[in-house]
């Protein structure tokens, strides 16, 4: 019986992205999330941009036409510079294990927000989905136990911004999904896609970095804190680098309802290393609130 190659990639894909964000999170917390996010794109883009020349014979898709550039560069923007804005914020607020069940609400975003741009349908058993994951993430926020007391600071006013910071990820990687599958259009290469938005991505970081006088505090930070160098390199390889290496792997080789499910398992592995990194407080309420939200998620992608 051959292996299940894109069902076993898929679930490598959830594991490298919870230890991305388990990465994310220490540098965070020890140089600030605006600087995790400038550098691990600056590396991230070395990463894949190498992989591009390998398999595609050129370091950059220069010769795509200006409207497929316009549509990647509107989602790396608003994705990686914007979104991941936020997401990295809360990593240091909430930390990585309720920051990732937030971001299971970004298909969710999606699906509602390509049924009001892109005019697609919904059936009854996706909008079961979205209302069950919905309620399994509402269930895990509301609960004020979650671990708080073993973040920076326990304030319920920190704890609701560092929500908000969450949702606001899930939001801006939903958007920037709607621009990608715009740009994506005719079959174009994934891997492609994800170099131009990388590549807008880093310019407009760096530029705005440049623009509020944060390059030199930027580079004294990483020199003061070596160790965040590290954590940034680990994320930088575990997820743009390999994660989505491996999501690719998934999609073509199993269902994408199938791939999809697995590749949004990462609140679920992160139960266990939030634990055992962060010494987060488990309870029955968080393990069963994760549990109906990414069964809302497999519903959605599975239906």
């Amino acid at each position: 019986m051959p292996l299940p190659v894109g069902e076993l990639a898929g679930l490598a894909t959830s594991l490298c992205w919870s230890f991305t964000s388990i990465f994310f999170t220490l540098s965070g917390r020890l140089v600030g999330s605006p600087v995790v996010n400038r550098t691990r794109l600056v590396l991230a883009f070395v990463m894949v941009s190498s992989l591009h020349l390998v398999t595609q014979g050129e370091l950059l898709p220069v010769y795509a036409d200006p409207e497929r550039w316009g549509w990647m560069a509107a989602s790396g923007v608003i994705g990686f510079v914007i979104g991941d804005a936020c997401l990295f914020q809360a990593f240091v607020m909430i930390g990585p294990r309720l920051s990732m069940l937030l971001m299971a609400l970004n298909p969710v975003m999606g699906a509602v927000l390509a049924r009001m741009l892109l005019s697609e349908s919904l059936t009854a058993g996706q909008l079961a989905g979205i209302a069950l994951a919905i309620s399994g993430v509402a269930w895990v926020v509301t609960d004020r136990r979650n671990g708080r007391d073993d973040l920076p600071d326990a304030s319920l006013r920190f704890y609701v911004i560092g929500v908000l910071f969450g949702l606001g990820g899930a939001l801006g990687q939903a958007v920037g999904l709607i621009a990608s599958k715009k740009g994506l259009e005719g079959d174009y290469s994934a891997l492609s896609g994800n170099l131009m938005r990388l590549t807008v991505a880093t310019i407009v970081i760096w530029a705005l970095a440049a623009a509020n006088g944060q390059m030199r505090p930027t580079a004294q930070k990483l020199r003061d804190h070596p160790r965040a160098i590290r954590f940034i390199v680990g994320g930088a390889i575990a997820g743009p680098f390999l994660g989505v290496w491996l999501s690719l792997i998934a999609v073509q080789n199993a269902p994408v309802g199938v791939a999809s499910t697995l590749t949004s398992l990462t609140p679920v592995f992160l139960l266990p290393l939030g634990w055992l990194f962060f010494k987060e407080r488990i309870t029955q309420r968080a393990v069963v609130g994760t549990a109906l939200a990414v069964a809302g998620t497999a519903i959605l992608f599975l239906t």
